[in-house]
């Protein structure tokens, strides 16, 4: 599913401030995206494991168990490294920093309430905790949608008039160091299918030399090995 990142009646974006563009946070919408597009198919992917099939449950709860660290990590990201620098360089936009937070707040404790099921689920393939995991996905879902939205309509526009790219940069940084190097480029071949050409084209070309490379090399063959294994026989999502 697509989303339009444009405000709703009743939602009133903060002002931007005057002055440049100091970094670009088109990065931003192109990883919502990809966290959408995940938990839009969570629900499906553990409802069709059939009762007992411990080796099906295993892969799939593997990766949503890794999606889970992924969003976790990424919002734990920015509660360190931007809310607190936005309060101050641009009060403004307190109220909608806090509604961010409390958005935040909200999502660890639904990760929280899918984390003991998925545990269990993964390694019984029992199709009642599958149920409950499944609808605790749902309800994630519907926050998300919330959230990922708003954030780059409210949050992002700030967030390039005040932080320099060094700044925003170090976000995206803290977020990728806690991705096991295993799981890397796979995610990136998901981000990739998950985004426009032109967005994908513009984010291979910041990307560091080093990981083009891998990328090339192995990270392709990676992401269409670990997509044929969570939908087999639909065909694979063009990336780069």
């Amino acid at each position: 599913m697509k989303i339009e990142y444009a405000s709703l009646p009743g939602e009133v974006p903060p002002p931007v401030p005057d002055g440049p563009r100091l970094c670009s946070g088109d990065d931003m919408r192109i990883l919502h995206n990809a966290f959408l597009w995940g938990y839009e198919q969570a629900p499906e992917l553990v409802r069709t494991v059939l009762a007992g099939d411990t080796n099906r449950s295993k892969f799939v709860g593997d990766w949503l168990s890794n999606l889970d660290k992924t969003l976790h990590t990424h919002h734990e990201s920015e509660d360190l490294l931007l809310w607190e620098k936005l309060e101050k360089r641009s009060p403004s936009c307190a109220l909608h920093v806090g509604q961010m937070r409390a958005h935040h707040a909200q999502v660890a404790s639904l990760l929280d309430d899918a984390s003991p099921l998925l545990e269990l689920w993964t390694t019984t393939a029992d199709t009642r905790i599958g149920e409950q995991l499944a609808e605790a996905y749902e309800r994630l879902l519907e926050v998300l949608r919330v959230h990922l939205r708003r954030e780059v309509v409210e949050v992002v526009p700030i967030a390039e008039r005040v932080l320099t790219a060094e700044e925003w940069e170090a976000i995206g940084e803290h977020s990728r160091a806690a991705i096991p190097k295993s799981r890397l480029l796979p995610q990136l071949g998901m981000l990739f299918a998950n985004s426009s050409p032109e967005d994908r084209a513009a984010f291979y070309a910041t990307m560091p030399a080093a990981v083009k490379f891998l990328w090339k090399v192995s990270g392709r063959r990676q992401y269409r090995h670990e997509y044929e294994h969570l939908f087999p026989g639909e065909p694979i999502p063009e990336t780069i």
